[in-house]
């Protein structure tokens, strides 16, 4: 069975390789993600997938049917990218999608454009491949993940599954690993402080020693460090309303595992009013940063910018067949965790496992040392690695068991 689905796999290739391509070359900030969605609707048409359908926040999702209505796997991908940042660090146009040196080069190819290739053709090959289903594959490229705080993938969960009448039963995030199977991350959280009283000097001063304090605690000063950053001043502005001044400074904080926000608050809130105190004294006043996103479609949701830690027993039974079937496959099965070294990077997995009860892990093609950072890239050969192998763990899953096959039965 597995060396059939190799040589299957093998075939897919180069088809695999210009479809990631040319979502690379697709710009898709987050909330502007509607041409890539495009691309992904026709690919999951022209691959024969049973049912492909969008929502109205611009979800685009795939269904390949087994025989029962359960259990169901998702494969979920988010469309959009980070910020291309300063284009003088880039040494080639973000957009270009050059294939050299055994590399997919631009943005988002590893995160995670290479992801979504990657598990929109292992519902391709799963099909060529002609291997009983039990259950249902689901593949949903979401929308509004890096800027969004994980808002397609909340509808998704909470609206347009179970309007399909579909649960899924575990999920597989398409986020960088390097092909390592991922059971969880750290959080983050982005808090706005806001100093203020009637004396504007006074503010002046507040502020000043909040930001003072903030700055030498920040957890790792070099931009490129390899130590995870776990406190950052991101920004400062001042506002005045009915004769009183304002301070605001946007802070993001890493939440541990089994760490509470309010606790984060508090303690930040605690140090930010003595440092006020000492420099003069003003109101300290602590919240997690709100606001609206608008979808490429339209629609206006309400995001709260948090990313909670979240993980599933390294020795749950998804991790486990996941693993069993890598290995039964001969490919490498390392698990382990995101490190996500910079604040503001993280996946759906929290929303999955944290708010719907839905075992998750990560197994993707892309580096994530390389994610969020100028001449972004993906190994080819990993690439055609997570074809391969997201089709072997989802057969695992959702396939009906095989054996004695060879390639000669088919």
């Amino acid at each position: 069975m597995y060396e059939m689905m190799r040589r299957k796999a093998k075939g897919l290739e180069q088809e695999l390789t210009e479809f990631a391509a040319a979502l690379v070359r697709t710009p898709s900030r987050t909330l502007d993600e509607g041409n890539v969605a495009a691309l992904v609707d026709e690919a999951m048409r022209r691959l024969g997938y049973d049912e492909v359908s969008r929502d109205d926040y611009g979800n685009v999702v795939g269904v390949i049917f087994g025989r029962e209505s359960k259990p169901t796997l998702l494969l979920n991908s988010h469309m959009d990218t980070a910020p291309a940042g300063d284009l003088s660090e880039w040494t080639m146009d973000p957009h270009s999608a050059v294939v050299a040196d055994g590399r997919l080069h631009g943005l988002g190819a590893a995160d995670c454009k290479g992801g979504l290739a990657a598990q929109v053709y292992a519902g391709a090959l799963l099909k060529r491949a002609l291997l009983p289903f039990r259950g249902n594959l689901v593949v949903a490229a979401t929308v509004g993940q890096e800027e969004g705080h994980s808002l397609g993938v909340r509808k998704l969960m909470q609206e347009t599954l179970p309007a399909m009448e579909i649960k899924p039963s575990y999920a597989i995030l398409g986020d960088p690993t390097d092909l390592g199977l991922y059971y969880g991350h750290d959080g983050w959280v982005e808090l706005e402080i806001y100093v203020e009283g009637p004396d504007p000097f006074q503010i002046d001063d507040a502020a000043d020693a909040v930001c003072e304090l903030i700055v030498g605690h920040c957890g790792s000063a070099p931009r490129w460090s390899r130590e995870p950053e776990t406190l950052s001043l991101r920004g400062l502005h001042f506002q005045e309303a009915h004769g009183r001044k304002r301070a605001v400074l946007s802070v993001e904080r890493r939440l541990l595992e089994a760490e509470p926000v309010e606790a984060a608050i508090t303690e930040l809130k605690q140090a930010a009013s003595m440092a006020a105190k000492i420099a003069g004294g003003a109101g300290v006043g602590v919240e997690i940063r709100q606001g609206t996103r608008t979808c490429y479609t339209g629609r206006i949701t309400e995001v709260r910018h948090i990313t909670s830690a979240w993980s599933i027993n390294p020795y749950d039974p998804l991790v486990e067949r996941a693993r069993d079937a890598l290995r039964a496959a001969g490919v490498a099965a390392r698990v382990g965790r995101w490190r996500l070294g910079r604040l503001g990077m993280g996946t759906a997995g929290d929303v999955f496992v944290n708010d719907f009860a839905t075992p998750a892990i990560g197994y993707g093609p892309g580096n994530e040392e390389v994610c969020h950072r100028p001449n972004e890239y993906l190994e080819i050969s990993k690439l055609a690695g997570a074809l391969y192998g997201t089709a072997v763990i989802a057969q695992a899953l959702i396939g009906y068991p095989v054996f004695g096959w060879t390639s000669e039965d088919i």
